[in-house]
């Protein structure tokens, strides 16, 4: 192939023994090049998506090839130029690769700093226009390459929460989209104008406003920082377990998504990180970083839209085999409920129905599935029992569906540390419906004070009134922390996972929720609040009068009191 395509490009360019050896070299190289970094980028599909071992030397290699490519482009752009006829959006599509390699760094180790890399490769394209061209030769193809390399693009702006070029991606996005659709008159352009659909609902999902005093909106980042998580105090008690791995699992009816990513999904995923550090790779120096840090920051992640049984299954197991000793695998489930039809003799863990992962052509609109054959189980819902086998290694579930209670009925069999936190299974029909733009336990746990603000009806606020909340918020979490370390009758598997940051913020997160909503006026019935096995003591933890009092003098500061009941201890 390289050779064919080097006698067509030579023979262009004018007599074939015209051309100086140097230079025929130069673009036979650049050929070969070209056609490995092809090779070995298609190939990477065929890589299972599941364990950390096999993929790692391909990847290398890759990485390496690409190396080569880009540094040798810039050196003999000249000769590739003349010789060659190489056009400015055949850089911007080696740049792209390079910035897809990082992104799928990214999701392969969970390191936020290839984010930062992926940024950095897909804003020069931007900057330096390498697809301008594209619109003016009549090839649709070329002009999908680039409406891909947008969609990418807005992909990762998203998860370095970058809000403002997500905007203006947007605008040029539909531009585009319209400059294409009105030229080649093609099918996709519904999936096109879904796409652009799919990121507005995704970028308006936050149900509160942060403004500045000119109004623009301040971009909140929901990562751990250095000051987000409580730090562990003389005499706290705590495991040394450390979460080193995370299945996020995402199903939700109707609930907004991009490319396979829902908002409860996405909030839980940058509840599992730490802000991202550059690698200070930029592209006009050599070489791509593709190496470990030295100390991993984050948990490794599994992102699972829509699973069938048998991947989550399998997922599962690849996670589980490979979990280090003194670790814990996490499962997140943010799914529709399957509830038990009829009534059932006997109460195992088969019992209490589940929760869904797939959707197949036998579910039916709503959230509750009903089947008229009682001996029938739905295939693809995920039962407490399921999870059984797992439980051998230290395991923390966060489930958030309307039949999240199922997991209250979970036995501990090894005696390992295990956990459940479940939301509450139904909201009050006074609260606003924000189901669509996600679950509102979930941004409990992803950012408690914007849940904090939208229970109390308020949908923006000043910069600095957001700061000082903040502020208070950090000290209410490290009073928390003090009851739980505290408590006398606490479950000890609650105290084995507070050693790390990561679950420690989760836990105070879900009390200050419970709390919260035990609190407020309109959350009356018992189905309005998270539930958690094993049990928490209530008078302990999220009924502590101590709390309740935090929780007052927070809505005090937000004017909201009278949301809030006074002596919530004497309506129990």
């Amino acid at each position: 192939r390289t050779e064919l395509a080097l006698k067509e490009i030579m023979s262009s360019g004018g007599a074939e023994d015209d051309i100086p050896q140097a230079e025929r070299k130069t673009v036979t190289d650049f050929c070969y090049l070209l056609d490995k970094s092809k090779q070995l980028f298609n190939g990477l599909r065929d890589l299972p998506q599941y364990g950390q071992k096999q993929w790692q030397s391909y990847f290398g290699r890759t990485f390496d090839v690409y190396t080569k490519l880009w540094k040798f482009q810039q050196q003999h752009r000249q000769v590739l130029d003349n010789r060659y006829g190489l056009k400015r959006w055949q850089i911007g599509e080696i740049a792209s690769k390079i910035g897809q390699l990082y992104y799928h760094y990214y999701l392969r180790t969970s390191e936020t700093s290839y984010l930062n890399e992926a940024f950095s490769f897909y804003s020069a394209i931007r900057q330096r226009s390498y697809y301008s061209q594209v619109n003016k030769e009549d090839r649709p193809e070329l002009v999908v390459k680039k409406l891909r390399y947008y969609a990418r693009f807005i992909v990762v702006c998203l998860l370095l929460n970058k809000m403002d070029v997500v905007k203006d991606l947007v605008k040029e996005l539909s531009d585009e989209i319209e400059d294409y659709t009105h030229r080649f008159n093609t099918e996709d352009q519904v999936e096109w104008n879904l796409v652009l659909q799919e990121v507005a609902a995704f970028i308006e999902a936050d149900p509160v406003m942060v403004l500045n005093d000119d109004n623009t909106i301040v971009i909140t980042s929901n990562r751990l920082s250095e000051t987000g998580a409580p730090l562990l105090e003389q005499g706290m008690i705590v495991g040394q377990l450390a979460l080193a791995d995370a299945l996020i699992i995402g199903n939700c009816n109707n609930q907004v998504k991009f490319s396979e990513l829902t908002i409860d999904m996405f909030r839980m995923l940058q509840a599992l990180e730490r802000e991202p550090m550059n690698l200070a790779s930029q592209m006009n120096k050599p070489g791509m970083q593709a190496k470990k840090p030295a100390r991993r920051e984050n948990p490794h992640k599994y992102l699972l839209y829509k699973p069938t049984f048998s991947q989550l299954y399998t997922f599962l197991a690849a996670s589980f085999k490979e979990l280090p000793a003194n670790s814990v695998l996490l499962i997140y489930l943010s799914a529709t409920g399957v509830f038990p039809s009829g009534r059932s003799d006997s109460e195992g863990p088969y019992d209490f129905g589940g929760v869904l992962t797939n959707s197949n052509r036998d579910i039916i609109n709503g959230d509750a599935l009903h089947k008229r054959n009682q001996s029938y189980k739905e295939m693809h819902c995920l039962h407490p029992g399921d999870l059984y086998p797992f439980t051998r290694k230290p395991l923390f579930i966060i489930v958030d569906s309307s039949n999240s209670v199922a997991y209250k009925n979970f036995t501990n069999l090894f005696g390992q540390p295990l956990v459940c936190l479940l939301s509450p299974t139904a909201y009050p029909k006074a609260l606003q419906d924000q189901s669509q733009r996600g679950s509102l336990f979930t941004l409990f746990l992803n950012n408690p004070l914007m849940a904090f603000l939208f229970v109390s009806g308020l949908s923006s606020m000043r910069r600095g009134l957001w700061e000082k909340c903040q502020d208070y918020l950090r000290k209410i979490n490290r009073d928390i922390a003090q009851l739980l370390t505290h408590s006398r009758s606490i479950d000890q598997s609650f105290l084995q996972f507070f050693g790390d940051e990561f679950l420690r913020l989760l836990l105070t997160r879900f009390i200050f929720c419970s709390a919260t909503m035990r609190m407020h006026k309109i959350f009356r019935e018992t189905r309005n609040y998270p539930e958690s096995y094993p049990q928490l003591p209530r008078d302990e933890t999220v009924e502590n009068p101590h709390l309740q009092k935090h929780i007052l003098e927070l809505a005090s500061i937000l004017d909201v009191r009278n949301v809030f009941l006074e002596n919530t201890l004497d309506d129990y």
